[in-house]
């Protein structure tokens, strides 16, 4: 009799950071149910994004694949229809498909008012933001609200953003939360389920949490904010393309922050993840109340991080420091995975899309790039040498436009050493700049050793495979349109004319 097929949770956040949870070591909050989700399943330290920006690294977990391999590169681009998603292979193979929250796969705009036609959900609930596409025809959240409570939803629309500290029973996380639930008790014995909650905090703005999460925050407990490497004699700031991004933030110009600004930015921050970890302990405890726990696969993840004010930068961007490219990645499986591990090889957020596959015992496509993680979690060898992460000009400036001229950085980092590459920019206007820690003895990347001739090996093999892997990203999109090979009397032809 084959085993059965497991039921899969994946539960997302938006831009949180890797360091954010206290099974991490963060101690400004109490995470208590996402810590037990550590401890009771697998704890991955050193999870990367393939992209910092929302659509490009969602893009790439929901298709297994790096920017390169499904195209979207930037926050507005739009996934190709001919891409396909991997809830699309498990509805194929039987299981019953649901989304309720954020999927952003392609521009917000395009997302509003038409879905991918391989996004593979049977059930699709969709909310963006609180405030942002409301009048989609695929916003679950508008609709719960309508139910709910109308002066709310009223006093949303006419005020957006602008609306602040929404109380938790109306809130973004915890109708997903609600929802996630009711899907959870709905579920039947005779059919596995996928279901993807994902939700918009702790993404900025940091001030629409319920008044009462403010309490929850020990401020004295928020890590101290990290200043700008140093290498060379100088600091960061005179890479060009970081220099861009703390002059151009969308969030607006880094020096226009006070520290008092910082600490609000963080108290809004965690006590956003504070109300997360309680939404999340509702819905696992809703999956021991159901029976269905112990052949639930539950992956908890986001989809970049968040600078907070570390290396004089925010949110997100070119920069490839540990804060925004590094998410947290917990996965819990009680009939297969053993309990308590913590993984620190490196693996990439579109493992998922390889690793659910294989959970479900699905094949898992050639042309994705990711790699099943099951292997890993249960003691095996590491899929990975290196991870990579590829920034081509992919977010917004201060203007709401893309930078001009465009800005680019590709990360490569193994165990212990993290290179980063700035590029793009016209050669007059701004050389390419190097970047190289060592994350073992600099964990918080304050020491450019870029310039060290004591560590031109590690530049060069770091370099070197860099390049082969961009190499192999572009060969492997070459020649999409077949070919034909000459035969006998064709080369015979070519022969005789010469």
């Amino acid at each position: 009799m084959p085993p059965r097929r497991p039921n899969i949770l994946l539960i997302m956040t938006d831009q949180q950071r890797w360091d954010s949870l206290g099974c991490y070591g963060q101690r400004a909050i109490q995470t208590p149910h996402l810590d037990r989700l550590a401890a009771d399943g697998i704890c991955f330290e050193s999870c990367c994004t393939p992209n910092p920006i929302c659509t490009p690294a969602r893009a790439s977990l929901m298709t297994g694949k790096h920017i390169f391999g499904h195209g979207v590169g930037r926050l507005y681009d739009v996934l190709p229809d001919t891409e396909m998603l991997f809830p699309a292979r498990l509805r194929a193979a039987g299981y019953q498909t649901a989304l309720f929250g954020k999927l952003h796969v392609s521009s917000g705009v395009h997302e509003q008012t038409q879905r991918h036609p391989h996004d593979g959900f049977d059930i699709y609930e969709y909310c963006i933001e609180a405030s942002v596409g409301m009048d989609s025809p695929f916003n679950g959240y508008v609709r719960w609200l309508e139910a709910r409570d109308p002066a709310f939803l009223a006093e949303l629309r006419a005020r957006r953003r602008g609306l602040k500290f929404i109380p938790r029973t109306l809130h973004l996380t915890h109708w997903a939360a609600e929802r996630t639930i009711d899907f959870l008790r709905r579920a039947g014995p005779d059919q596995p389920f996928f279901c993807m909650m994902s939700v918009f905090d702790p993404h900025n703005p940091y001030d629409q949490y319920p008044a009462e999460y403010a309490a929850r925050v020990a401020a004295a407990q928020l890590p101290p904010v990290l200043p700008p490497a140093l290498g060379d004699g100088a600091i960061d700031g005179a890479i060009y393309a970081l220099e861009q991004e703390r002059r151009l933030s969308y969030l607006g110009p880094a020096d226009s922050f006070t520290a008092e600004d910082i600490l609000a930015m963080r108290r809004g921050y965690y006590a956003s993840l504070a109300l997360i970890d309680d939404e999340v302990g509702r819905v696992l405890a809703a999956l021991e109340e159901t029976g269905l726990a112990e052949n639930t696969l539950v992956i908890f993840t986001s989809d970049h991080g968040d600078s907070l004010g570390d290396h004089g930068l925010f949110v997100k961007g070119v920069h490839l420091y540990d804060e925004a490219v590094r998410v947290p990645l917990l996965m819990r499986w009680p009939e297969r995975l053993p309990a308590g591990q913590r993984i620190a090889p490196p693996v990439q957020l579109h493992d998922l899309a390889a690793t659910i596959l294989a959970a479900a015992g699905l094949p898992v496509p050639a042309e994705m790039d990711g790699a099943d993680l099951l292997p890993l979690a249960a003691g095996g060898a590491p899929p990975h040498d290196y991870v990579y992460c590829a920034y081509r000009n992919s977010g917004i400036n201060d203007a709401k436009h893309y930078f001009d001229p465009p800005l680019a950085s590709t990360m490569i980092r193994d165990a212990q050493h993290k290179l980063v590459i700035y590029h793009g920019v016209p050669a007059a206007a701004a050389p390419p700049a190097l970047q190289l820690f060592d994350l073992q003895a600099d964990p918080h990347e304050q020491r450019n050793l870029a310039g060290d001739p004591a560590h031109g090996g590690t530049l060069a093999r770091l370099l070197a495979a860099l390049i082969d892997w961009l190499d192999r990203q572009a060969g492997a999109r070459l020649g999409r349109g077949g070919e034909a090979l000459p035969g006998a009397a064709w080369k015979q032809s070519i022969d005789n004319r010469f």
